[in-house]
């Protein structure tokens, strides 16, 4: 038999691990704390309500982050039961922090979706430090500010507001427990944030990715396998794995401020699922390794050596590979699933009978296949045993 039959019949056991997964998932509540990024920078995407349809029926994901507040994504996702978080683009910041300007960007983007749609969080921009555009960062708390007060004027203030940062905020991390923030956006930038978030009961959310971090040396330790790990000597803790240790140099940037009270949330982390060949671990089975133990992680309860027994609300980049997306091959290739809804990999967030299905299907085209095979050896008159 050929090695691709051999391969293809082989995914059978691991379809089967994954149904397995899936269940133990749903047993742990998985579907309280995982969510997904949705993006749209692709030219082969199917229509929104087909898309908010199969994650109500077909997974366990009931948390979206998109990545603007457009209408028709909005109204697709409507009586869904799905917890969504809406974004405001960048360069809609500096207006926003005009009152007036703020109240009508809810009245146009937010109101008409209450309640139909679960709005649960408005992200105000996207990296924005990172962007080191002055305006933009200068005008990033006033907008926020300026934004809930005109959400608590409409809504109540049942909605919360907060803005994801990138890693690129520490000036250092390594050791976990040396975190610390850049200076001049520490008690400029980002101490007025975090005060903002604590007395709104909102989180400070971070896009974390081990794999952009991790080399040849450190790949098993990005991917929670074992690994030598790291050792902390300031507070003799140590770390298996590479996302834990990211998570707590943020927090230990935060203490130093006196927000370690803050909840944090993991707005995006994932792992492609194909890259340029000078990168490390770019295929499908790394893809589903990472995000499947990334799961499991952030709803064990386990937590982080400096932040233990907890779970952290996690949103994986991405729903679906984004085709447009410029720079790197990796870049567009971030997605669990295909565009024609089918898992790019699996890890476990398949309803455990769809997972079944899945995998009955996968058996039987393998079982097609062979006899497809063996009868096409058999025209040509070849052994039929190979």
């Amino acid at each position: 038999m050929s090695k691709e039959l051999i391969s293809m019949c082989s995914s059978r056991s691991v379809a089967v691990r994954l149904l397995f997964l899936a269940l133990t998932l749903v047993g742990v509540g998985v579907e309280g704390t995982i969510g997904v990024n949705y993006g749209t920078l692709a030219n082969n995407l199917p229509p929104p309500p087909r898309v908010a349809k199969f994650l109500k029926e077909s997974t366990v994901i009931n948390h979206v982050r998109l990545f603007d507040a457009n209408p028709e994504f909005l109204r697709a996702f409507a009586h869904t039961g799905i917890a969504v978080t809406v974004t405001v683009p960048n360069d809609q910041i500096p207006g926003l922090t005009r009152p007036n300007i703020a109240q009508q960007w809810v009245e146009d983007y937010i109101r008409p979706h209450i309640p139909a749609t679960n709005i649960v969080r408005v992200l105000v921009g996207n990296e924005v430090i990172s962007t080191a555009d002055r305006l933009l960062i200068v005008s990033l708390v006033p907008a926020m500010q300026t934004l809930q007060t005109a959400l608590v004027a409409a809504l109540d203030g049942r909605i919360q507001v907060s803005t994801p940062h990138s890693l690129g905020i520490l000036s250092n991390s390594t050791p976990p427990s040396t975190g610390k923030f850049r200076q001049g956006y520490d008690t400029h930038v980002l101490k007025p944030l975090l005060s903002f978030l604590r007395d709104t009961n909102s989180p400070f959310m971070v896009n974390p990715y081990p794999f952009f971090d991790c080399s040849p040396d450190t790949l098993d330790y990005a991917l929670f396998l074992p690994n030598a790990g790291v050792f902390d000597e300031n507070t003799e803790l140590f770390y298996t794995n590479m996302l834990d240790a990211q998570l707590d140099a943020v927090y230990s940037a935060m203490k130093l401020l006196g927000f370690d009270d803050l909840e944090i949330v993991i707005a995006e982390t994932g792992w492609p699922s194909m890259g340029d060949p000078v990168q490390v671990g770019v295929d499908a089975e790394t893809a589903a390794e990472y995000n499947g133990n990334l799961i499991r992680h952030v709803t064990s309860g386990v937590g982080t050596p400096l932040m233990p027994n907890r779970t952290f609300e996690t949103y994986i980049f991405a729903l679906f590979d984004e085709d447009l997306k410029p720079g790197p091959t990796c870049e567009r290739y971030f997605g669990l699933f295909r565009p024609d809804l089918t898992p790019a990999y699996d890890i476990g967030i398949l309803r455990p009978m769809v997972a079944a299905a899945a995998a009955n299907i996968q058996h039987a085209t393998c079982l097609l296949v062979i006899t497809v095979s063996l009868l096409i050896i058999n025209n040509h008159g070849e052994n039929l045993f190979l």
